[in-house]
């Protein structure tokens, strides 16, 4: 995975040459650099599975444990442990202490961003209800997952990441069912709009967390903790962290072409739906990120901080958006296609923010020089 570069580097000095661009996109792996052509092979491997072996997305979609895709769940586990293997921990007090960048992930997270999706949902939606209920559900869904991935390939703020998804998750048991009732039908009685009713479970909602957040956690931690007690952090950085890196991706492109083979049938049985849900979720996660890396920017943050800002508000935990409509409005509804259509879009999207984010960074205060080892 990138990060950040030392101080010798054209993306840390200030007096670099103008084309340091080309510098940092050169400096990611083979594998890291034609991501965009793993991903686009990966969703069609997967839509290939599930139109010609439609048998195969019905197997998958059997095995989970307390309404959890086991399929998906292996995935994002093993895409999750080494991004948080290459946490800092003993860092995080910096982050914590940063009550700028906390206060704005919370208001961009759970204010700014659940409002923006709501607006959108109306507006490109306003005569579908089950997709535009889909949508809202997908926007209070906070990333606690695959921003992890997004954050590491564009050489954001890792120990910050760490921080902000764990507040994400907390945020998201106390406040998930909060804000689907009032987006749901608080505000939309308000405004003389369509209320929905519907219930959502806090087991599910806790349960997500602890899987998909939890498990990786606990493991990384002890992974670092244990690795540098025993072979000193230099040693720990540049022999266990290039080895396990990679697997990072490995991860993400087993999840892709599960996801794909699940929902593939629906995806090409389906294409104007798919569109139609598909528009505001592009305009939602463009405008999200960019908006915060601005923000971030105009708060005078750092390039590594600011792009964990922007990535921790435009992505969204898919599996739980999913699981929530299927467990409310049923597997076939329409709330449950435009959960699935959310990461169909995103991945895609995201990846190609990352190199949005590798951009921008000549705007940005370069970040504090750090000699950590990248795989």
């Amino acid at each position: 995975m990138p990060r950040t570069p030392d101080a010798a580097s054209p993306a840390a000095n200030p007096a670099a040459s103008s084309a340091d661009t080309a510098p940092v996109l050169n400096r990611l792996s083979t594998l890291d650099r034609f991501l965009p052509v793993w991903i686009l092979a990966a969703m069609a491997l997967g839509l290939l599975l599930g139109a010609v072996a439609p048998g195969f997305g019905t197997a998958l979609e059997s095995v989970e444990i307390a309404g959890v895709s086991v399929p998906i769940a292996v995935g994002l586990l093993v895409m999750m442990y080494p991004v948080l293997a290459k946490v800092r921990y003993s860092e995080t007090g910096s982050v914590l202490g940063d009550r700028r960048l906390i206060i704005t992930s919370l208001v961009i997270n759970w204010l700014l961003a659940p409002a923006f999706m709501f607006a959108l949902a109306w507006i490109f939606l306003p005569d579908l209800p089950e997709f535009r209920t889909g949508l809202i559900i997908v926007g209070l869904a906070r990333c606690i997952a695959m921003v992890l991935i997004w954050n590491d390939l564009a050489c954001g703020d890792r120990e910050a990441a760490a921080v902000l998804v764990a507040i994400n998750s907390i945020f998201q048991v106390i406040m998930f069912g909060v804000l689907g009732w009032f987006y749901l039908q608080v505000l939309p009685g308000w405004l003389g709009l369509e209320t929905t009713s519907a219930e959502f479970s806090i087991a599910a909602i806790t349960i997500s967390v602890l899987v998909f957040l939890g498990i990786p956690l606990t493991a990384g931690f002890l992974t670092r903790t244990v690795g540098e007690r025993r072979l000193g952090r230099s040693t720990y950085e540049s022999r266990v962290l290039p080895k396990i890196g990679p697997w990072a991706l490995y991860g993400l492109l087993f999840t892709i072409v599960v996801l794909f083979a699940l929902q593939g049938d629906q995806v090409l049985s389906q294409p104007g739906d798919v569109a139609r849900i598909a528009a505001p979720l592009l305009v939602y996660f463009v405008v999200t990120f960019c908006a915060s890396m601005v923000i971030g920017r105009l708060l005078r943050m750092d390039y590594a901080r600011s792009t964990t800002l922007a990535f921790t508000a435009a992505g969204n935990n898919f599996e739980l958006a999913i699981a929530v409509s299927i467990a409310t409005f049923g597997a076939a509804s329409g709330q449950a296609l435009a959960g699935v259509v959310g990461p169909l879009i995103e991945v895609p999207v995201l990846v190609g923010l990352v190199y949005v984010a590798l951009w921008a960074r000549r705007f940005f205060t370069p970040s504090i020089p750090t000699t950590q080892e990248v795989s």
